[in-house]
């Protein structure tokens, strides 16, 4: 079988995977994909109305109800496709030990099934920016789009990594959901970067997660948004780019390592 074929079996079959894992998700759902966006506007009205009336922190930053709104869409995004990528090599351990496939083609159906989730999130933030009376330029959607595709990358590294430990270890499960709280209250979602000591500001924007998000902050609604190039000095301000892409390549290597195993350990 020639190269050209592989690669195109392989690509029908994420696309099938990925669609099947769309349908699955919302199968028997009478709302469907509202479910999905469901998830973060509750989170974030909660936390607006908490941050704003409550604590007062948001009251103080120009357009908090969307540094808020596009922070909860990313961690969501990352949160979920974690989280389903971790579960779903084991999940299908029936498949595998019926049918032979790339064992990759799993992580690659569940990370594209929750980018598209995202990418209908994200028009749903530019239609809150517009309303809001911010139009994002041209320049600022590409900008975005880089940042995007960073955090897939991202994810689909922390996925392979996950997914090939889950299946021999499920404890990983319940250390990874201890470990996305920490992440959460670490990454300044709810809070500005502008209230944390400068020390501390250079330790959170080390991770490429609080560098996303702040970047896409910066890029698509204010410049007063703190980012790495603002704290980090050379070398350093490189260390949240470069992580995605080692978490790749090592995520990559250990999964494909680990896949001749999966259909027994599964």
């Amino acid at each position: 079988m020639s190269m050209k074929k592989k690669k195109t079996n392989l690509l029908d079959l994420v696309r099938q995977l990925a669609i099947t894992d769309f349908k699955i998700k919302y199968q028997g759902s009478i709302l469907g994909y509202a479910w999905s966006l469901a998830k973060p506007l509750a989170m974030f009205g909660v936390l607006y109305l908490v941050f704003t009336i409550f604590v007062r922190i948001g009251s103080t930053i120009p357009h908090y109800a969307l540094y808020l709104l596009l922070g909860i869409v990313l961690w969501t995004y990352f949160s979920d496709t974690t989280l389903t990528a971790m579960r779903s090599v084991a999940d299908k351990g029936d498949l595998m030990r019926k049918v032979y496939f790339p064992r990759i083609a799993i992580i690659l159906a569940a990370s594209i099934t929750a980018a598209i989730t995202l990418g209908l999130n994200m028009l749903v933030v530019i239609a809150f920016m517009i309303f809001a009376h911010i139009v994002p330029t041209g320049l600022s959607l590409l900008f975005t789009i880089l940042l995007l595709l960073e955090f897939y990358i991202l994810c689909l590294g922390t996925s392979f990594i996950l997914s090939a430990l889950y299946v021999k270890y499920r404890d990983i499960g319940h250390i990874w959901e201890v470990l996305l709280q920490l992440l959460f209250y670490s990454s300044a979602i709810i809070y500005p970067l502008s209230i944390v000591p400068l020390r501390y500001q250079k330790l959170v924007l080390l991770s490429p997660i609080t560098q996303i998000i702040q970047d896409a902050r910066y890029v698509l609604i204010s410049h007063d948004a703190i980012i790495p190039h603002n704290v980090l000095r050379f070398p350093y301000v490189l260390i949240p780019y470069i992580i995605p892409v080692i978490l790749l390549v090592l995520g990559y290597i250990y999964f494909e390592k680990s896949a001749k195993n999966f259909a027994e350990e599964a």
